[in-house]
């Protein structure tokens, strides 16, 4: 089992573009072959934070996800609106961060 942990800082006023996006990745991820849980969290701290939190039954499982049309239109949907990107993936024993 792996987690993965996506932090997103968006530009500020972008929120509101964001959400029929996200919600459509959301539901279609969680539908995919080996997604045990996804959620998207909002920091109401930091109103420009997304944090997307992961958890799949293998590395592969992940690999597929990141082949799938739903995350190519959020990924199309977000780019404009974006300004940084980290994505933690944590394995029993390491982490891989990009």
């Amino acid at each position: 089992m792996i987690y993965v942990v996506a932090t997103l800082t968006i530009k500020p006023g972008s929120l509101d573009a964001l959400r029929a996006p996200a919600a459509a990745c959301v539901a279609a991820t969680r539908a995919e072959k080996g997604c045990i849980a996804y959620e998207l969290f909002h920091s109401l701290a930091d109103p420009e934070k997304l944090v997307f939190v992961e958890k799949r039954q293998t590395r592969e499982a992940l690999t597929a996800h990141s082949k799938q049309p739903h995350l190519a239109a959020w990924r199309e949907a977000s780019a404009p609106h974006l300004v940084s990107r980290t994505i933690e993936i944590i394995h029993p024993g390491r982490i891989e961060e990009f």
